[in-house]
């Protein structure tokens, strides 16, 4: 497997995936029995796994759901809910929003709007090119578990000192390194400084399969690590190809996935068994993404432009 170590008691038994009505079948979830719910739900986009509808049919379903997701979650934890926009007649509808409403009128409160961007998706005609999605981290109390240490991320200038009051001329840095931002691109600089910068999952990605919109592990697995501890339940109701699955058992959670399409089913079980193998192919935690040089053909402008181009100029 690419870039990515296995837990030595890592283990294949710790999770549960099951094919039904994710709206349903989570009212069958005990009382206060997961720790962490994650998932990306469809977005009323056209996709094949979905029936368009106007926007307010298409959230209706969510309000009861929302009740449960806080009904199933233990007291300190936390829900991550992972959406970009809905378009209608080429006006865009930030999903973030009506889902921010629905989950804090049944409690849920709102810690982080993570902003995940990525390089390349859609060009658009009419308006910008779409370049991020965002992911709504709840939590169900005060009182919740968030582990900073494991996604800390270098300081850019480790030698810097405090100015003033009774701490003047001593370091200012964690020598933990720093608390990432809620901004999660990736880039490297000269410094070595790392930004969270996670690839959305295209053609030339090492985990693409048949979902066209589907979760890159790396994004899960840092809300794995900040929200959850070793042997923690984890819920995916919108399971898809289950990257969940793979990211919760990589560092040792029990998972949990709901999903109806067959396909997306059969698929899984094919990742499942790569992983067991030690064969799944993924991008590693980390990894700087791919900045293409000046002098390879992708990068360097196309001579059918002829000279009479901006970059010529």
């Amino acid at each position: 497997m690419e870039g990515c170590l296995y837990p030595s008691f890592f283990s294949m038994k710790n999770y549960r995936l099951v094919q039904w009505d994710s709206f349903k079948l989570i009212k069958k979830e005990k009382d206060w029995s997961l720790n962490l719910i994650i998932t990306s739900p469809p977005y009323n986009i056209w996709k094949s796994y979905e029936t368009k509808t106007n926007l307010e049919e298409y959230l209706n379903p969510y309000r009861n759901f929302a009740k449960d997701c806080f009904d199933k979650l233990s007291n300190n934890w936390s829900l991550c809910w992972e959406v970009g926009n809905f378009v209608k007649n080429w006006e865009v509808y930030p999903l973030d929003i009506f889902f921010y409403e629905i989950f804090k009128s049944v409690g849920f409160h709102l810690r982080n709007r993570i902003i995940w961007h990525f390089e390349h998706w859609l060009h658009s005609k009419n308006r910008l090119s779409w370049r991020y999605e965002t992911i709504l981290w709840f939590t169900k109390t005060d009182n919740y578990v968030f582990n900073l240490d494991p996604i800390r991320v270098p300081s850019k200038y480790p030698g810097k000192l405090h100015y003033k009051w009774d701490k003047k001329w001593q370091p200012s840095w964690n020598p933990l390194w720093k608390n990432p931002s809620d901004f999660w691109k990736t880039i490297e600089e000269d410094r070595n400084t790392l930004l969270w910068d996670i690839p959305n999952v295209k053609s030339n990605h090492p985990e693409k399969t048949i979902h066209p919109c589907q979760f890159p592990i790396e994004l899960i697995q840092r809300c794995v690590l900040a929200l959850t501890n070793e042997w923690d339940s984890i819920l995916d109701p919108f399971a898809w190809v289950w990257s969940t699955l793979i990211a919760s058992l990589l560092h040792n959670r029990k998972a949990i996935g709901y999903e109806m399409m067959q396909e997306y089913i059969e698929c899984t079980k094919d990742r499942i068994k790569s992983l067991e193998e030690w064969t799944l192919k993924i991008r590693p935690l980390w990894k700087p993404v791919y900045q293409p040089t000046w002098k390879e053909k992708i990068s360097q402008v196309p001579k059918e432009w002829g000279n009479d181009n901006i970059y010529n100029k």
